[in-house]
């Protein structure tokens, strides 16, 4: 699989099998990502690798906590602006109401909608997952560093065969994911990350992205070393 491909086939997967990923390929996939770039070479990120039992164990107490009627942990950081502005507000409005459709929900199913969101939480059926952390006192770029190394680990991941689906909603009850995994205190969770092999019976939404002219602007002219081609092309359809 060539790097195009793994960038085109890559998407956030909400429905796993429950085959077990080799903890060598887990190993592969990991080394070879800390070749990701970073400020100065800092490598901000500090990951846990869970499966079997410690994975079953942090389902099952978030599990209580969601049954319990526990709306999750006060966050750590802001995930969105609390008003997003055109066109962000509109593309996340999209993407929602894809998803859901793809699923067979209503816009006013409340039920449903919640009952999809709490999937996360079971990893959708992923048997293995990754917690990233990052230390407190990390300024933006550094937290901008864990987005490049995430990225790398899940086109390595489509390397092997694997999907992935990076889940920010894990900070949500970042509480008890450190009761499994223990992190040192100067270390705030960033994103869980679901790994394995797609259930492919699982039906899913082909996500727009906006056309290339709303995020991308070349300056310079034909000649200056920004040259258009038979291969540039429009990728609002990506997954």
């Amino acid at each position: 699989m060539d790097v195009y491909e793994a960038v085109a086939s890559r998407r956030a997967v909400r429905g796993f099998t429950g085959a077990e990923v080799p903890r060598q390929v887990l190993r592969r996939v990991l080394s070879a990502a800390t070749r990701a770039p970073s400020g100065a070479n800092l490598q901000p990120w500090h990951n846990y690798v869970l499966t079997g039992a410690p994975l079953a164990e942090l389902k099952q107490r978030t599990a209580g906590r969601l049954a319990a009627g526990d709306a999750g942990d006060e966050r750590e950081y802001e995930m969105y602006p609390a008003e997003l502005a055109s066109p962000y507000r509109e593309r996340r409005f999209a993407a929602a109401e894809q998803r859901y459709a793809a699923l067979g929900i209503a816009r006013d199913d409340t039920a449903a909608r919640q009952r999809a969101v709490a999937a996360n939480w079971e990893c959708f059926g992923a048997p293995a997952a990754l917690f990233c952390y990052i230390d407190r006192g990390w300024a933006p770029t550094q937290w901008a560093d864990l987005g490049m190394y995430l990225q790398t680990v899940m086109l390595l991941l489509r390397a092997e065969g694997l999907h992935s689906c990076p889940q920010v909603a894990w900070s949500a009850y970042h509480r008890t994911v450190a009761e499994i995994v223990t992190p040192p205190e100067e270390l705030i969770l960033f994103c869980g990350m679901s790994i394995g092999y797609e259930d492919t019976t699982v039906r899913h939404a082909r996500t727009d992205r906006a056309p290339l002219p709303e995020t991308v602007t070349f300056l310079g002219a034909d000649g200056d070393g920004l040259r258009e081609g038979p291969g540039d092309q429009d990728n609002s359809g990506a997954p």
